[in-house]
């Protein structure tokens, strides 16, 4: 079938109860959502494009005709759409495509939601703040200062124009177990952490303030959103969610460095804006209390790592990003 298909159909098995419909499940984000409602006992339908082959549907979510047949034929309870370009610079050079990616499928998948009787979950970003002036609420005025946060911001709202029952979940940047470490922003700072070793000096941006998040939390909160919005139809419209730690890229490769009792000094902080080929806002912090007033919050319990509380103290590097730092980054 053109659009999408299951790679070993002999080994497909009918499955009853409660199903979700995860898009963009190959990403780093989606394989956390998918694990999370398989296990706490959902029936989980995994979607990707270039990396679905053997464990996910493929189904290009710019095809109209295949995300219709797609949700026809399994019929989800619940769709959460995790599938998007989320680089912003790449945006920035890859426009066009992106944003029929980011706002008309969404649009699209949003449409087909409403019509089967899905709910339907929008993963969506804090760039859709311009950064001046922080924390923001949901009721607070977008302005993206960039293609990425625009196109975020119109797919919301293409969500909410075809499925008015839609959740939005805004997040920030997000860290998780990657397949590589530069899948996300910020694993990625590994390899400058790595640059001691070569005598090397990694230069990082100290002036945006960033939230990191786990995805696991992120899946944690999509699945509470879920389960009480199929009970309250009153759980509908923009959530926010975000790890509590605001830290700089430099921070951040610092507080990896104290994971792995690796040399740090190496690292120099920059203080101006980075160029980059997006611009960034400065601090979009989001104000999540909507979330936890209702309970639906999710923060993961820190690990106890030996020796951990004496190397971050009396820096910001706090309780829970560091040792889910060592987590992901334990493979590598």
């Amino acid at each position: 079938m053109p659009g999408f298909r299951f790679t070993n159909p002999e080994e497909e098995e009918l499955v009853q109860g409660v199903k979700v419909l995860v898009t963009g499940a190959t990403g780093l984000l989606g394989r956390a959502v998918c694990k999370e409602f398989q296990t706490n006992g959902w029936n989980v339908i995994g979607t990707g494009y270039r990396r679905a082959q053997p464990r996910f549907l493929r189904c290009d979510m710019t095809d109209e005709d295949a995300v219709r047949r797609l949700l026809h034929e399994h019929k989800p309870d619940v769709i959460v759409h995790c599938a998007a370009e989320r680089r912003p610079d790449v945006m920035e050079r890859h426009t066009e495509a992106a944003v029929h990616l980011n706002v008309h499928a969404t649009g699209m998948l949003a449409k087909e939601a409403a019509a089967c009787g899905a709910l339907f979950i929008y993963i969506s970003t804090d760039y859709v703040f311009d950064g001046r002036s922080p924390p923001y609420g949901e009721d607070d005025c977008p302005n993206p200062v960039n293609v990425y946060g625009r196109s975020k911001l119109e797919g919301e709202r293409e969500s909410l124009r075809h499925c008015p029952g839609a959740v939005i979940l805004r997040v920030p940047v997000l860290f998780g177990e990657v397949e590589s470490v530069t899948e996300s922003a910020v694993t990625a700072l590994w390899l400058k952490v790595e640059e001691a070793a070569e005598d090397h000096c990694g230069a990082l941006d100290h002036l945006l303030q960033r939230f990191p998040t786990d995805t696991r939390d992120v899946a944690a909160v999509c699945r509470k959103l879920a389960e009480r919005a199929r009970q309250d139809p009153s759980i509908r419209g923009i959530f926010h969610f975000s790890g509590k730690e605001q830290m700089t890229k430099y921070e951040m490769a610092v507080a990896m460095a104290q994971a792995f009792n690796l040399p740090s000094n190496h690292l120099v902080p920059l203080t101006e804006q980075p160029a980059a080929a997006a611009a960034r806002p400065i601090n979009s912090q989001l104000n999540c209390s909507r979330l936890e007033l209702l309970n639906l919050s999710a923060n993961r319990l820190p690990l106890k790592v030996e020796g951990h509380q004496e190397r971050s103290s009396g820096s910001r590097i706090g309780l829970r990003f560091w040792p889910a730092l060592g987590f992901c980054l334990q493979r590598f």
